[in-house]
C-alpha cells in the first residue's frame, strides 16, 4: 500500500517561501511511469495542479505557476519538495501530494492520481 504524507510549515508570511516535502512510502518514487505531483485546493475553490516530477526526475509546471514554482526530490529519502516563492494570501490552500499515472493524460484530472496524501493547510498571512 502506497502512502504519501505532506510536511511542512502551516503559516508563511506574505512573499516569503512555502516548502512542503512529500514522503512516499510502500513504493519508489523511481519506480517507471509514475507521476508525483502537487495539488491544491484554495478555500471555496476547486483543485488546482502545481507541477510534478516523474520517475524520471522531469518537471513540469502550471503554466499559472511556474515562473514561482520547482518541484525537486531526494530519492535517498523517497521525498519530493515544493517551493513556492513570493506567497501572497492567494496561495493559500490544503496542499495534496499524490502519485500521478501520466503526465499530460492525467494533468488536472483526480482519476489521474491513484493515492493522496491527506492534506496539509498552508496559511499565507502576517
Amino acid at each position: 500500500q502506497v502512502q504519501l504524507q505532506e510536511s511542512g510549515p502551516g503559516l508563511v508570511k506574505p512573499s516569503q517561501t512555502l516548502s512542503l516535502t512529500c514522503t512516499v512510502s510502500g513504493g519508489s518514487i523511481t519506480t517507471n511511469s509514475y507521476y508525483w505531483t502537487w495539488i491544491r485546493r484554495p478555500p471555496g475553490k476547486g483543485l488546482e495542479w502545481i507541477g510534478y516530477i516523474n520517475y524520471r526526475g522531469t518537471t513540469y509546471y502550471s503554466p499559472s505557476l511556474k515562473s514561482r514554482t520547482s518541484i525537486s526530490r531526494d530519492t535517498s529519502k523517497n521525498q519530493f519538495t515544493l517551493r513556492l516563492i513570493s506567497v501572497t494570501p492567494e496561495d493559500t490552500a490544503v496542499y495534496y501530494c499524490a502519485r500521478g499515472l501520466g503526465g499530460s493524460s492525467s494533468w488536472g484530472r483526480e482519476d489521474g492520481a491513484d493515492y493522496w496524501g491527506k492534506g496539509t493547510l498552508v496559511t499565507v498571512s502576517s
